[in-house]
């Protein structure tokens, strides 16, 4: 071990305890290394590294693989940000239960899963989609069609909150408001729509329509809406509710 301008360099072997096919080198340096696990009783209370900032970052790593990996517990105290995807890898006891004891607050709207679709262009956020005989959801085209399935979520102001069953497959996949507020296509013309009517699928494909008989809505709704649309055509909140 030696000591280079207040840089520690530790010589360590190189280990690939994440199966990631690192490059096969013979070893590589820690630029900085803490040890607390010394059998020195004081040495051994020691924080393994410790990092302060009073107005930036702490502590800062990048990295083409993992920027940080941690053995053991992860404790928070203060609020945790994501920017980008939180993934959770599967087939691994380690790595599949998350506990969180206090609340869990997100600032978008919907609840959606992702579903195959139909067809060869990607459709668009606000489409109301239908299921089809293979389990592929396609555009709804008629009224009061009981394979109704959701609203592609992700039109207008309203994002999707959390999103269920990613997978990487062949088939194209987008998701699909289940619940909570989302921006939906609806077409008017089959009668005024104001805030609290049920909403189901119309004619106009992708499109939803307010509810006029109750007996063919009846497994066909998908949700209430949550603006006014007198007229025509538009994109109008609604509070998802498939019933």
């Amino acid at each position: 071990m030696s000591s280079t301008e207040g840089k520690i360099l530790v010589k360590q072997v190189l280990t690939d305890p994440l199966g990631l096919n690192k490059p096969a080198l013979p070893s590589t340096y820690a630029i900085v290394r803490g040890d607390a696990s010394e059998a020195n009783e004081k040495r051994g209370r020691w924080t393994g590294v410790y990092a302060h900032s009073e107005q930036s970052i702490a502590i800062y790593a990048t990295s083409p693989v993992y920027a940080g990996y941690f053995v053991g517990d992860v404790g928070f105290e203060g609020n945790v940000e994501i920017i980008g995807d939180l993934t959770q890898k599967s087939g691994d006891a380690n790595f599949a239960n998350a506990t969180v004891s206090g609340d869990i607050v997100m600032a978008n709207a919907d609840c959606a899963e992702d579903f195959d679709v139909s067809g060869v262009d990607k459709v668009e956020p606000g489409t109301v989609m239908v299921l089809g005989n293979e389990g592929a959801l396609s555009e709804s085209q008629q009224p009061y069609d009981k394979r109704v399935a959701g609203v592609i979520s992700g039109a207008g102001d309203y994002k999707p909150g959390i999103v269920l069953d990613k997978q990487r497959t062949r088939a194209r996949r987008q998701p699909i408001a289940l619940m909570g507020k989302v921006f939906c296509k609806v077409d008017a013309q089959f009668g005024a729509i104001g805030v609290g009517d049920l909403l189901t699928t119309s004619p106009t494909a992708g499109h939803a329509m307010k509810t006029t008989d109750p007996l063919k809505a009846f497994g066909a709704v998908i949700g209430k809406a949550l603006r006014p649309l007198l007229e025509g055509q538009g994109l109008i909140p609604i509070l998802i509710a498939l019933q």
